[in-house]
């Protein structure tokens, strides 16, 4: 089978190095929101590859940050591996602690 064990450094290097970067032009033609949502769009694929159920949430977090740092990330694959590894730590001591208050809820 293909299921072998995927490293989860290797997709976001992979799809950084695929993917067409933002050029200056539509950098600087675009308003905030536009390029948000442009950012949005390469983000997504990228963090979906290493976290498919958690993609969605990862991209929104990342989205927060200033638009400059997130074209960063989309350049250099180190930064967004640690911002990425950030955001799941996040989310998953959420999750973690939303089983917790359930499990102290059902006492």
């Amino acid at each position: 089978g293909s299921n072998s064990v995927r490293n989860p450094m290797l997709p976001m290097t992979e799809l950084i190095m695929t993917q067409e970067p933002l050029s200056s032009n539509i950098l600087n033609n675009a308003n905030p929101q536009e390029l948000k949502q442009m950012l949005g769009e390469k983000l997504y694929p990228i963090i979906q590859a290493a976290h498919p159920e958690l993609a969605g949430k990862i991209t929104g977090m990342l989205l927060e940050m200033e638009n400059s740092e997130i074209l960063h990330m989309l350049e250099d694959s180190t930064s967004l591996n640690s911002k990425d590894n950030e955001a799941v730590a996040v989310l998953q001591a959420h999750q973690q602690k939303l089983a917790d208050q359930q499990k102290i809820a059902k006492k």
